[in-house]
């Protein structure tokens, strides 16, 4: 591996120390690829270590913010569409939905159509609390995007899509709305 100096760069773009970037055109080796596997772990513990603690503080963890999350993303998400999301079973969903519920940060209600379907949106505090949670986040990726640049940034979309299977995509784009009905499941 070798040291480079962030590509693009200006005095008004936040600074990074030293980027360290594969070898050009041996993208492909096992030590290079295995760095992108560490750089995968060490940037989700970074960039999730504030909400971590925050919901720590509650007595929640990172399951319960996914949840927040998705069900923030699109209220009246349904419970099946949130086992889809989260590739969970129904007893573990129902582990971590519950507290979030019972703190009324999650409420829940009868579908419209179906009665036997169940719709989940955040309460108020719910909402104040997925809030608080992605501030911080929004705030890392925008310095990290800005650090980046766009073509960088396009490639980082680009190769997160590419690590998903197939089911993943089509939930990915289902949720972004592109070219696909609502239902991400």
């Amino acid at each position: 591996m070798t040291y480079l100096p962030a590509n693009g760069q200006r005095d008004t773009k936040p600074h990074m120390p030293k980027v360290i970037s594969p070898p050009r055109a041996q993208y492909l080796r096992d030590d290079v690829i295995r760095g992108g596997m560490d750089l995968l772990l060490f940037a989700h513990r970074s960039h999730l270590r504030h909400s971590d603690e925050e919901l720590a503080a509650l007595g929640l963890g990172r399951a319960h913010h996914r949840c927040l999350y998705f069900v923030g993303r699109q209220p009246d998400l349904s419970v099946s569409e949130l086992l889809g999301l989260l590739g969970v079973t129904k007893q573990s969903l129902g582990r971590v939905l519950s507290p979030l519920v019972e703190r009324d940060l999650i409420r829940q209600k009868t579908g419209d159509k179906d009665r036997r379907q169940r719709l989940l949106s955040l309460s108020p505090a719910g909402e104040l609390l997925e809030h608080k949670l992605f501030a911080g986040l929004h705030d890392n990726m925008s310095r990290a995007y800005a650090a980046s640049g766009e073509e960088a940034v396009h490639g980082y979309w680009t190769m997160m899509q590419n690590l998903m299977t197939d089911e993943a995509q089509r939930q990915f784009a289902a949720f972004h709305a592109i070219g696909a009905p609502r239902n991400p499941c």
